[in-house]
């Protein structure tokens, strides 16, 4: 009895799990269907994008003034020997250097006009201002000396024709009193006389050259010395403006580098592009998006668009295609030609730099007979064909699609439910629509 019972509990045992089994195997045969519907169609070109400001305004750095960089060329190129033509090297050699940001605000932060916004690093420019400042100095010494010993020079000179006309005066008196005597020594009187006005003559020439040279020299000094306290002070100038304020109320948002980097702290700016950072006008945003070339051609402007902003993800803000570049570019990680596209969108909630999802109509198909695209299969011949739930393979001609339907011109009717992947045994399928495949063939 004992075994009786031990052999019927392995049969009930081995019939359960095969019941089980097929219930299982069962379970993994599970057919999916979609119902082939009509309405109305739309073909889109989707991709993500970024906001970004239509008008802003640039807080810019410092820029050297250029006008007087150009009076130092002029006036200096007269030499000074080691001590320069003036400061108009100096002023172009600032304008040519890079510029750090030693502090900024965070980026978001609303200022009003006049507000700080950033500090420039001014370092090594504050040692060049004070090799400057010597330079001035030194100067400044020197024409001092000038001034001082041309007036020795030229005080000793007058006091040399001062005498010398004494002399003159005391060799004619001698001339006159030898109005009696021999004619030898009238001669040579008159000779002496002679000979010292020719040195007064002589004294006063050489005067004459020291005072215009002299006056040249102090002339040269001065303008030399007055390129570089320009210079100096442009220098100052320039300096005082490190310290960077909005130009206008609004929110600061970070510039980018071409290559997408934001301009933060440490960050450096150079001198053809002195944007540190933007004041975007929050009343007119652009979704900036990129659309690889296969596409491009069906972008146009004024296309409607709808934009999903990765903040609001429940919002949907409508717009328009506004702007299409005309030049493709290759993007970092991207071997395709991207072309920039900007769809207008304009909404209090939306902030420059929010990652948008933008979807461009680019066409509509009204009552159009759709279907998913996984409903379609294809065999080695490329011909279009759907399984149908009546037991059906039937060829479709298809027309434009989007991203999850194709519109199907022949082959199915409104209502009738597909297989969306394909059924098992279909060899049992019975094909249907075969005089469809010769105008497939002239569509391709």
């Amino acid at each position: 009895m004992k075994r009786i019972l031990i052999i019927i509990g392995i049969v009930l045992a081995v019939t359960a799990l095969v019941v089980f089994n097929q219930m299982i195997s069962k379970k993994n045969v599970v057919n999916t269907y979609a119902e082939v519907k009509k309405g109305l169609f739309e073909i889109s070109v989707t991709n993500s994008g970024e906001l970004m400001a239509e008008k802003s305004t640039d807080i810019r750095g410092p820029v050297m003034g250029q006008a007087s960089g150009q009076q130092d060329n002029q006036r200096g190129g007269g030499g000074g020997g080691n001590r320069g033509g003036g400061g108009g090297g100096m002023v172009m050699d600032m304008r040519a250097m890079d510029l750090k940001i030693q502090d900024i605000v965070p980026e978001g932060t609303i200022v009003k006009e006049g507000d700080y916004v950033a500090q420039l690093d001014r370092s090594s420019y504050n040692n060049t201002l004070k090799d400057q400042l010597t330079v001035v100095d030194g100067l400044q010494t020197a024409l001092q000396m000038k001034i001082l010993d041309t007036a020795v020079v030229l005080t000793n000179l007058r006091d040399d024709i001062k005498n010398q006309k004494f002399t003159v005066e005391e060799a004619g008196i001698v001339v006159d009193q030898s109005k009696f005597e021999p004619p030898a020594t009238i001669r040579k009187a008159e000779m002496n006389l002679n000979r010292e006005q020719r040195t007064l003559e002589q004294k006063k020439r050489i005067y004459a050259l020291n005072v215009a040279k002299t006056l040249s020299e102090i002339n040269n000094q001065k303008i030399i010395l007055g390129n570089k306290v320009r210079g100096v002070k442009d220098l100052q100038d320039f300096l005082g403006k490190f310290t960077i304020t909005a130009p206008a109320s609004g929110m600061v948002i970070y510039k980018k580098d071409r290559n997408g980097t934001k301009r933060k702290e440490g960050s450096s700016v150079n001198a053809f592009d002195m944007v540190i950072a933007t004041l975007p006008d929050l009343t007119s945003m652009l979704s900036k998006v990129y659309v690889n070339e296969i596409e491009i051609s069906k972008v146009k402007i004024g296309q409607k668009a709808s934009i999903v902003v990765d903040a609001f993800p429940k919002k949907a803000f409508t717009g328009k295609v506004s702007y299409i570049s005309n030049v493709g570019e290759v993007l970092p990680n991207s071997d395709a030609k991207m072309f920039e596209v900007k769809v207008d969108g304009s909404d209090d909630a939306l902030r420059p730099a929010m990652t948008t999802g933008n979807k461009i109509i680019t066409n509509t198909v009204n009552d159009a007979v759709f279907i998913p695209i996984e409903c379609v299969q294809t065999g080695m011949d490329s011909i279009p064909f759907v399984y149908q739930r009546n037991k059906t393979k039937r060829i479709v001609v298809l027309g434009e699609a989007n991203e999850k339907n194709v519109v199907v011109l022949k082959g199915v009717d409104p209502g009738n439910t597909l297989y969306t992947v394909p059924p098992q045994n279909p060899e049992k399928f019975k094909l249907v629509g075969s005089d469809l495949i010769s105008e497939i063939k002239k569509r391709k």
